[in-house]
């Protein structure tokens, strides 16, 4: 009996300095960044890890000024706000329909979209923009968020399966009994239940699109830049302004950190409520 209590404290000591080193490994480059965004130039050359001797405020200024913060703030609200929120639609509703029809087919098609999740993006890359680039002009934004729906969609589908899932199916007869059709069972019914895991899905896509980089640089130009194109203008050939560089990617991620500090109870409850099986 001691050898077991002592036994299941050194386990609890084991995972907590395992979660604790983990925890500071994620944290450490965040705090490094936030260090060196108040401190002046020779001071970050000298010492990038060192504690602020001097603290400035001119390297947010600069960024404000240099990445065109407000412009590039608008252009990636109105991405993100639009591809997450097409995404939310058509998702759910797919996965209400592979969920709720049982056949061969809605088997198949489930089955290709959690394939398709294994395929990055870079092995995509440049035939997917050889072709696209033929039929859709380049620094559109409407397009990048087409696009984003493409390679959201199956993610965003497969969490919204496995919550539907757990879903009663007694609940659609008993509404297409009172005479509900399909389209009002799901948004009357089903879809204010999905909350949790659209919270979840939110989240996830969102963060996704709100920090990619890639695809923006091949569709967007400067006039139409999100905050993460911008933060590229402080890394130039010969000198790169590392103050004012850890300013903008500190300005980039407020905004994002504040969306999931705002909605991190909803993103829990998806996860726990058997979003991903």
């Amino acid at each position: 009996m001691k050898t077991s209590k002592i036994g299941g404290t050194f386990g609890k000591k084991v995972i907590f300095g395992v979660g604790l080193i983990g925890s500071i490994a994620y944290v450490a480059p965040f705090l490094l960044v936030l260090v060196n965004s108040v401190k002046p130039k020779f001071d970050i050359l000298l010492n990038p890890l060192a504690l602020p001797t001097t603290f400035t405020w001119d390297n947010f200024q600069q960024a404000l000024e240099k990445m065109n913060f407000f412009r590039s703030l608008v252009n990636s609200i109105i991405i993100t706000f639009f591809s997450v929120s097409i995404l939310i639609i058509f998702s759910s509703m797919l996965a209400f329909y592979l969920a709720r029809t049982r056949n061969r087919f809605t088997k198949t098609t489930f089955l290709i979209l959690v394939a398709s999740m294994i395929v990055p993006f870079q092995a995509l890359m440049i035939p997917f923009m050889s072709i696209f680039a033929q039929f859709v002009s380049l620094n559109n934004r409407i397009a990048l968020i087409f696009f984003y729906q493409g390679f959201g969609v199956a993610l965003s589908t497969f969490l919204y399966h496995g919550f539907i899932s757990k879903i009663p199916a007694e609940i659609d007869e008993a509404a297409s009994m009172d005479g509900a059709n399909d389209f009002t069972i799901f948004w009357r019914i089903i879809f204010p239940m999905l909350r949790p895991i659209t919270a979840t899905v939110a989240i996830v896509n969102s963060l996704w699109i709100w920090n990619d980089f890639l695809l923006p640089r091949l569709v967007l130009t400067q006039e139409s830049q999100t905050l993460p194109l911008s933060t590229y203008l402080f890394y130039g050939q010969y000198t790169t302004e590392y103050g004012q560089a850890m300013a903008g990617l500190l300005l980039a991620v407020i905004p994002i950190i504040a969306l999931f500090l705002f909605l991190q109870k909803q993103f829990i409850a998806g996860l726990s409520s058997g979003a991903v099986k």
